[in-house]
């Protein structure tokens, strides 16, 4: 979780005559004495109310910066910090407005040295506190509401800062453990219509305490903060097996019926059962593979495995980025021999590309082609440069379709991304994982690609059944797809009059598929609304609807609805696209009158009034991926030199024979990249490679896997027999009879080669997957012959549980 509470301002000077370098940090002069959080947590959806209290315990002031981590699933909507008789608080103002109010804002500086740091990056809440004298506290009132995510056996996932945590001695922590920590109370609340089952803390907790007959709520509180400084991890366990979740929550009494406020707002979260193994999968997907052209001399090798170990009847495309971007089609294509036959050949036409890096363009040029239905479109994004300033940008676009597509991220080592990477993949509901050597991108990009072709919930929709009198308008749609192991809310206004009063019960009905398979699932929930006067599930599907109108244009109609949302959150102090925070420095007496007055901002020009820098910020820093583990690193440092010590020179003779025996005639396009990949080198991380992948001659197995057909078979040609470093005549000889055919013999004797111990290497998986779905599929193989043969020929005992029958 990155860092998060109360920030001292520092300075160091270079030179006597050069100006200093101001930033922010964290710094125990400025310590948090006592926590109070509230937390309510309804199925999949958090309301947080937090007070923290901080001294500065040193004898000179601290110029101090208040920041709070945000995402897209987070809604901070109350913000005020007290110290003595001032009071600083946040505002939302429409966006021209409080740009104005930003002009007449003194120390906006600060904000910039903020944003520039290297050790902060991506959204946060930032307000600047001003200056704390010593021995003087600060009162931070912070609420906010906040979606919690799917964990993959089922509970519902909260975290809190460790540092929004009082600092405790380690005999404190210790007698903590049985009795309450005298300054954080911190309390729970859970509720739920289909029960709490029980709860998982990293901390020592009360005994979870049932507050209602029937088990649908319950209280639990933490004794002390976590062991080792960790943050705090929440996991919820609701009762039984459900695939769907509903929360109704009641109107606003101050707000005209048929608004957003005025009426009840269900969310609903969806939890697709979708099966592990799926007899006939149907459609499999879109794969785009996006290669940064500054990395690809070391990546062509990767492309060929992804290629290869792809699905016959999927879609795919892929496309090169520097300074401009490239597609192989302009569209994507079906995954057939002769596709993958032209995109092998074209591999090694991309050019490296040492200039700019416009993964923006791409994206939006890919996000504007049109989704093909029933395929999950899913991204490999291969990056090494840094995008300079486009990553707010960027992350809008993501957050914008992240309902569409998912991201598999490769950064390297070296690459300034990396953190734009993580956020890309968590958006998405994909993964993210840094590359240190040319072995690693092949093997995690193949496991990735493994994790993607699971079955996926595709063909999403939702049927309401009201009582007569009650409509539903949706605010954010069912998505496009559900991937295993995750969820999705959908946000819907409940209008009208039930004409009968006395029914007070609703249905929604999730239907989806699952390859070839159907799924159907109703559930009855009540329309007695729960009482919540901080209305968290109104704020988020506000969130939802005041995104929605800022993607979906201006049409007249439209600015009539944005100007009522754009209101409506204003009262609620939901942040958007049309809207802004400016802060107020004011005395307490003056905050409490402005409570009782609406909001004019020619109050905040009056002589009692202040204007504070207060926004929601894009950090822009960067934080390198280091080691930090000492263990790692020797028993890394201690591979590493057992390797040198049996390292030997690449064998280069299955190539040489192959390149022999193909002379005569024209190469296949497959033959054709086999010939152009670059050899291995070690000038990359060889200490961080795994041992297994690298006591192989990854040439050999390379020109095997360009031969492979798109079906998942082998022929049998001279340049594969080379290739496993056989002879013709043998292979021939020990072919069991005429009545097997040759295709049949040849991939029955490569997977045997490849299920070798030095050659299995996790990228092989999905190409003997393929080869042997082929197998099962062709009459009269005589398998059990031909794993006899291919065993004596190679001199190996390869198990029948290879084909997986």
């Amino acid at each position: 979780m990155r860092t998060s509470g109360i920030l001292s301002k520092r300075c160091i000077y270079r030179g006597l005559f050069q100006r200093g370098i101001r930033f922010f940090s964290s710094h125990p002069e400025v310590e948090l004495e006592t926590v109070t959080v509230n937390v309510t947590i309804q199925d999949f959806v958090a309301n947080v109310v937090s007070e923290l209290f901080y001294r500065n315990t040193q004898q000179v002031s601290q110029e101090t910066m208040f920041i709070f981590p945000v995402d897209s699933d987070t809604v901070v909507h109350s913000f005020y910090a007290t110290m003595g008789d001032t009071r600083i608080e946040a505002m939302l103002w429409e966006k021209e407005e409080a740009q104005q109010l930003c002009k007449a804002t003194s120390g906006m500086e600060n904000l910039r040295y903020l944003q520039d740091q290297w050790d902060l990056w991506g959204p946060v809440f930032a307000c600047f506190l001003g200056t704390l004298p010593p021995n003087r506290e600060v009162a931070i009132s912070l609420c906010y509401v906040q979606e919690l995510p799917l964990q993959p056996d089922g509970a519902a996932q909260f975290c809190w800062p460790h540092k929004l945590f009082p600092r405790e001695n380690y005999l404190s922590w210790i007698s903590s453990e049985e009795e309450m920590s005298e300054n954080l109370h911190f309390s729970i609340c859970l509720k739920s219509a289909h029960g709490v089952s029980h709860v998982d803390i990293n901390s020592s907790h009360t005994p979870l305490q049932y507050t209602a007959p029937d088990q649908t709520s319950a209280e639990v509180s933490l004794k002390s903060s976590p062991r080792l400084r960790d943050n705090l991890n929440l996991l919820v366990y609701y009762r039984g097996p459900h695939t769907l979740s509903a929360v109704v929550e009641g109107r606003d009494p101050k707000a005209p019926p048929g608004s957003l406020l005025g009426d009840p707002v269900v969310m609903v979260t969806l939890m697709p059962n979708i099966p592990e193994v799926v007899l006939n999968p149907g459609q499999l997907g879109e794969f785009l593979f996006l290669m940064d052209r500054s990395l690809f001399q070391d990546a062509q090798n990767t492309l060929l495995f992804l290629l290869k170990s792809l699905p016959l009847g999927c879609y795919f495309n892929i496309y090169s980025f520097g300074a401009t971007f490239n597609a192989f089609y302009p569209q994507s294509v079906e995954y057939t021999q002769e596709s993958m036959d032209n995109a092998v050949g074209r591999i090694s036409s991309i050019c490296p590309d040492l200039g700019g890096c416009d993964l923006l363009g791409l994206l939006r040029s890919i996000y504007s082609t049109p989704l093909l239905h029933g395929h999950p479109r899913q991204l490999f994004i291969f990056i090494q440069r840094k995008i300079s300033s486009e990553e707010e940008a960027v992350m809008a676009e993501v957050y914008r379709y992240r309902d569409q597509h998912r991201c598999f991220c490769f950064p390297t080592n070296r690459c300034d991304n990396f953190n734009l990477s993580q956020a890309m993949a968590l958006e998405t509901k994909g993964e993210c994982v840094c590359i240190h050597s040319r072995m690693d991108v092949t093997s995690e990009a193949v496991k990735c690609l493994q994790r993607a072709l699971q079955p996926v919930a595709s063909g999403i929709s939702l049927h309401w059944d009201l009582p007569p009198g009650l409509e539903v308008s949706t605010i954010r749609k069912a998505p496009e797809m559900i991937f295993q192991g995750h969820q999705s809310s959908i946000y819907a206004q409940i209008h009208g009059q039930a004409q009968d009063a006395e029914v007070d019960e609703g249905a929604v009905t999730l239907q989806y598929h699952v390859g070839s398979q159907s799924f159907n699932y109703t559930l009855r929930f009540s329309l007695s609304p729960s009482s919540d006067d901080r209305l968290p599930v109104h704020r988020m599907a506000m969130m939802h609807l005041l995104w929605k109108l800022a993607w979906e244009g201006t049409s007249r109609a439209e600015k009539d609805i944005r100007h009522s949302a754009v209101k409506a959150s204003l009262s609620l102090g939901v942040p958007s696209p049309f809207t802004s925070s400016v802060a107020v420095r004011m005395k307490q007496r003056d905050a409490w009158h402005r409570d009782s007055l609406p909001p004019d901002s020619s109050m905040l020009f009056s002589p009692s009034c202040n204007l504070v820098p207060c926004q929601l910020l894009w950090l822009r820093g960067f934080r390198p991926v280091w080691f930090k583990s000492t263990k790692f690193w020797m028993v890394q440092k201690c591979q590493f030199c057992l390797e040198t010590l049996g390292r030997k020179a690449p064998d280069t003779e299955a190539l040489t024979q192959l390149s022999a025996s193909c002379k005569e005639r024209e190469p296949s396009p497959e033959e054709q990249v086999m010939e152009k990949l670059p050899a291995f080198n070690s000038s990359w991380d060889w200490t961080i490679s795994p041992l297994s992948t690298r006591l192989c001659d990854f040439s050999g197995l390379r020109v095997v896997v360009a031969l492979q057909k798109a079906n998942g078979s082998w022929a049998l040609t001279a340049a594969l027999v080379s290739a496993l470093g056989l002879s013709k005549a043998d292979v021939e000889g020990q072919r069991p009879s005429e009545d097997v055919q040759p295709t049949a013999w040849a991939t029955v004797l490569v997977l045997v080669w490849l299920h070798q111990y030095k050659w299995k290497v996790a990228w092989s998986e999905l190409l003997e997957a393929k080869a042997c779905r082929w197998l099962r599929d062709q009459a009269d193989v005589q398998l059990d012959e031909c794993l006899e043969a291919a065993n004596s020929l190679l001199g190996c005992f390869v198990e029948p549980t290879i084909f997986r029958i």
